[in-house]
């Protein structure tokens, strides 16, 4: 009898834990205090926005799960084979770059390509009934009132440096007056529309006088552009930039049919907060 009330109490215990840990239950799907905070650590908001975040997530998957949407582990080497290329990289080249960028592995990268696919699929198949393209007036409104983010520098004058090693890089990138000779250098002009738009984001983002952040040249080794000088900013004319301004209104008016959505879809959900985080 002894024995039988330890073993009651032990659970009891346990059990009283795991309530202490959740916070919000959705159709039965737990969402625990650790959840909130790591999400909170991760997107850097408060702990309303992470529990509406989560909840989100949640949704989803719930969705993804009732709608039996899938991806196939080709897919997701087809999605990863493609990123690899984008950036001129080997499939083991760009594994080893991510590792080296973010601590993940190759299996924790493909489960989260995997979540992106399925999200990705779950989108397309609620937006896709509801979504129309843009008109002509609609395209000529969003390129005028949008005219400034359409502009961008003819040309970066860069000076590239690139390194086997990479502490040695960034040695460099914290102490320009560093020598080593595993670090080369080349002086270059590159014109914008004669680079990947990864890259052209990159070095516009990187004020003038100063390094990038390094990063995996394709090769096996590492690079970092130091900016010597930004060609003037040349505004792009509605006809080159007519497909984007397309694309852009239609992502505006996914998120707006998937906004509605999964708004409605929290509405009624059997959601019931049990505490808080303090």
């Amino acid at each position: 009898m002894y024995k039988i009330f330890l073993t009651l109490v032990f659970v009891l215990s346990l059990s009283a834990e795991m309530v202490d840990g959740v916070a919000i239950v959705i159709k039965g799907n737990a969402i625990t205090l650790y959840d909130i905070k790591k999400e909170m650590q991760i997107s850097k908001v408060s702990a309303t926005r992470a529990s509406d975040n989560l909840i989100r997530k949640k949704l989803e998957i719930l969705e993804i799960k009732e709608r039996k949407i899938s991806v196939s582990s080709g897919e997701v080497y087809d999605d990863l084979k493609k990123t690899a290329t984008r950036n001129n990289m080997s499939l083991s080249n760009f594994y080893k770059a991510v590792r080296n960028s973010s601590g993940l592995s190759s299996t924790e990268l493909k489960a989260k390509v995997k979540d992106r696919l399925l999200s990705q699929k779950l989108y397309a198949a609620i937006a896709y009934s509801s979504l129309s393209e843009p008109n002509e007036n609609e395209i000529e409104e969003y390129f005028e009132l949008h005219k400034d983010s359409f502009a961008h520098p003819s040309s970066f004058d860069v000076v590239l440096y690139v390194s086997q090693d990479k502490a040695r890089l960034q040695e460099k990138i914290h102490n320009p007056m560093f020598y080593s000779p595993d670090i080369k250098t080349n002086e270059q002009v590159l014109p914008y529309d004669r680079i990947s738009p990864e890259l052209a984001k990159l070095l516009e983002r990187t004020p003038l006088n100063s390094f990038t952040a390094v990063i995996p040249n394709g090769k096996g080794g590492y690079m970092s552009f130091y900016i010597k000088e930004i060609a003037s900013a040349q505004e792009m004319g509605i006809e080159s930039v007519k497909n984007q301004i397309i694309n852009l209104i239609m992502s505006d008016k996914r998120e707006q049919v998937l906004g509605d959505y999964f708004a409605r879809l929290r509405h009624n959900a059997d959601i019931k907060t049990i505490r808080e985080v303090e």
